[in-house]
């Protein structure tokens, strides 16, 4: 039995001063429109891969800021604080995981979006995909 190794899924933030990899495929993905996440983003919602926490590998000094989510637990937001890109999210309610923006990504056709995660808060204006699940709130995670 052979086993096929994961291609690295790359990516940094607008000026190159902050930048990852992660080892493993991510765990879920999808686009959150909670309220923290629509002023972080500045827009409708924030595509977001989850992969496990020791698969990834920073390179570079992020910046974080801590609020409480829309699962009334802390997050803390990482971004790069030289040229403000928004990269990563570390939900205190699975510490085990790490939340990278699609955006992020150096190849962002890797997105593949399954979900769309506290819908309750979804901007009128934002028409969501047909093809991914839809949860009010925060979902049961894998």
């Amino acid at each position: 039995m052979t086993s096929e190794a994961i291609p690295a899924l790359c990516g940094g933030c607008l000026c190159g001063a902050v930048r990852y990899a992660s080892s493993a495929a991510p765990i879920i993905e999808g686009n959150c429109h909670c309220r923290d996440c629509q002023k972080a983003s500045g827009s409708a919602y924030a595509p977001t891969l989850f992969f496990p926490l020791q698969a990834v590998t920073i390179a570079g000094d992020a910046k974080f800021f801590e609020s409480i989510g829309g699962s009334g637990q802390p997050i803390r937001r990482g971004f790069c604080p030289n040229c403000g890109s928004q990269l990563f999210g570390l939900p205190s309610v699975r510490d085990d995981m790490i939340g990278i923006r699609a955006g992020s990504l150096d190849d962002t056709s890797a997105y593949r979006p399954q979900a769309e995660i506290f819908t309750a808060h979804a901007a009128p204006w934002d028409s969501m995909s047909d093809a991914t699940a839809k949860f009010e709130t925060y979902p049961p995670m894998p």
